[in-house]
């Protein structure tokens, strides 16, 4: 029983942002309905499918029902209507303007259902040049500051983050936000317009550091250089680990491990301050110092001594890796027609209230006609909206 049992979610969006957010309300128990066209929303197009689903489509949309709808058609239309009347929560992502188009505005929605919590993710919001433009994860990496974030510190040449992070991020943000609107709603009985950017949700991310010689206006610093104290990867005799080093407990810890106490008082590194004023020469110093000693060697003499330090794991090794195994990060579930499944576990653990992973992504239209049955339609009138192509039934 997740803390969101009871909740019905529309989940009518594509792609990651907006389809990894209705499933994090779905792993904490909401039931959530994936609304999508006839030919499927585009994720389910990308990459190699397994039982007909591709390893990206599934670990997006878990915990969905599909119900595949020709929403140009009245009687597509028809039904959902029928769902947003009972709905507590619709979430879109289409562009500005296209919701109202298709004459599911939040206005006209409201008319129904003045409850509903009505979600709007879209690239740029409804202001501004490129409110109306297209977009994609590395289109907000290049306006968010990400590529500069990312920049090769020596040849100043821009670099893209490599997974899909803006889309996530955003995810994030709307699931949030959508908590935080029923929230509203339990205790002041009235739904609302919930409208995030992706580009706003990434820059609100990477602010804390990623901007912080920007944010005293009148003591603007170069953000390169702020951003460069943070410690990344040292070379070992054998390998590579990563080393972070912030207090002065730290400091001192790493300086007794690598034997070189006399740093410990170097004026250049005494303080936090000044090793992060210093800090290519500190990366510097202790990287030759961790070049001569083994990565195993290495990692313990740092544990030894309370250094934060981690080997770094290619994406195989740590589905074997101990605290991964034993903190049980990675759930590994049977489902018919695609063997073991392996996903992440929901991060939040409630105590009372536990998320979980209760049904594999849904084949495209899987559960059309389960869910028009559950809205009164009879046998009769699903098989007539079947037979001319208004919902799709999967298998």
């Amino acid at each position: 029983m997740g803390p969101l049992e009871g909740i019905k979610v529309l989940d009518l969006t594509s792609m990651v942002s907006g389809p990894v957010a209705a499933m994090m309300l779905g792993d904490q128990g909401a039931d959530v309905i994936k609304v999508e066209p006839i030919h499927g929303e585009q994720l389910r197009h990308l990459g190699e499918p397994h039982n007909g689903i591709p390893a990206t489509f599934f670990s997006c949309n878990r915990n969905k029902k599909s119900l595949a709808v020709d929403l140009k058609d009245e009687a597509g239309k028809e039904i959902l209507w029928t769902l947003i009347k009972t709905a507590d929560v619709l979430l879109q992502n289409f562009r500005p303007g296209a919701m109202a188009r298709m004459g599911f505005s939040e206005e006209k929605v409201r008319e129904k259902n003045p409850g509903i919590i009505y979600v709007s993710i879209s690239g740029f919001g409804e202001k501004g040049p490129y409110s109306h433009k297209r977009v994609y994860d590395p289109i907000i990496q290049g306006l968010s500051g990400a590529t500069d974030i990312q920049a090769d510190r020596k040849s100043g040449r821009p670099n893209m983050i490599r997974i899909i992070l803006a889309d996530k991020v955003s995810a994030l943000t709307a699931a949030q936000a959508v908590s935080s609107a029923l929230f509203y709603r339990e205790r002041q009985g009235e739904g609302q317009h919930i409208k995030i950017s992706m580009l706003e949700a990434t820059i609100a991310f990477f602010w804390p550091e990623g901007m912080s010689g920007l944010t005293y206006a009148e003591n603007e610093t170069d953000v390169r250089k702020t951003f460069s104290s943070i410690d990344l990867i040292y070379e070992t005799k054998d390998g590579y680990l990563t080393i972070s080093v912030i207090s002065d407990k730290e400091w001192k810890g790493i300086c007794e491990a690598l034997e070189r106490q006399e740093l410990i008082t170097d004026e250049r590194f005494k303080s936090s301050l000044a090793r992060r004023r210093n800090a290519e020469e500190r990366r510097e110093v202790i990287g030759e110092e961790v070049s001569k000693r083994s990565s195993a060697e290495l990692l313990q003499i740092l544990d030894a001594n309370d250094v934060p330090c981690a080997p770094l794991l290619d994406r195989a090794e740590l589905m074997e890796h101990p605290q991964i195994v034993e903190s049980e990060t990675v759930l590994r579930e049977s489902y018919k027609g695609f063997g073991e499944v392996r996903q992440a576990r929901p991060a939040a653990r409630f105590q009372l209230t536990e998320s979980s992973l209760r049904l594999p992504a849904p084949k495209l239209g899987q559960h059309s006609r389960e869910i028009l049955e559950s809205l009164g339609y009879d046998e009769a009138k699903c098989d007539a909206l079947i037979a001319t192509n208004v919902i799709l039934q999967g298998f």
